[in-house]
């Protein structure tokens, strides 16, 4: 029996950072297959179960748009007496603001399709997860909101049976260079990469992956 599932995702604005961009960010053509794993765990995570990508549906067209944000320059620092509860850690925006140019995606809609495995726990029940996941997205239910990249540009999503139309569909192969798969916090946070083709708007994400 198939345990897959399909999301539909959409949101005016998403920002899939590439890491070869030092000072700016500069968004991806589309959505990661990590970020669209870090979207499912935002509405499901049990640790009996490890989410897995299957394919990526590109419907809108890809579009971009040079944004400016205000961003902190540095990251607040702890040490010891701050985690026994002496300090209080806070930073201040006001005296640590830095504006930064953003490349970022606009008006975006993906469908994603994916499956889940089952972990070595106890909780070997498929059809409960399945259940618990499917009633969750059509209750717009999840642990916190998932977003494009970055925390201001939240997702919605709801439960998909049938795929709409892509505005891609009918189209040749499209070559988008090398994304960003995921990274295997198993192995010292590796990440691993892989060539991004993208038939009839459809993004295969088994496609072979590099490290």
């Amino acid at each position: 029996m198939s345990y897959g599932i399909k999301l539909r995702i959409w949101g005016d604005y998403a920002l899939f950072t590439r890491p070869e961009m030092k000072a700016e960010r500069v968004s991806y053509d589309v959505i990661t297959p990590s970020a669209a794993r870090g979207i499912l765990e935002a509405i499901y995570w049990k640790p009996a179960i490890r989410w897995i990508i299957d394919r990526i549906h590109v419907l809108k067209p890809i579009k971009f748009e040079n944004i400016r944000r205000n961003e902190l320059a540095n990251r607040a620092s702890i040490n010891k007496k701050d985690m026994e509860g002496k300090t209080l850690v806070c930073r201040f925006i006001e005296d640590d603001r830095q504006q930064r140019a953003s490349l970022v995606l606009r008006n975006v809609e993906y469908v994603i399709e994916a499956h889940f495995e089952l972990t070595d726990t106890d909780d070997q029940n498929e059809g409960k997860h399945i259940e618990i996941f499917k009633r969750r997205a059509q209750k717009g239910q999840c642990f916190h909101r998932p977003y494009f990249g970055c925390r201001e540009f939240p997702v919605n999503f709801e439960w998909c049976e049938t795929i709409p139309p892509s505005e891609f569909a009918n189209q040749d192969e499209q070559n988008l260079g090398y994304m960003l798969h995921d990274i295997d916090f198993a192995d010292k946070m590796t990440p691993h990469f892989f060539r991004v083709l993208m038939r009839n708007g459809v993004i295969d994400c088994h496609q072979k992956v590099v490290s």
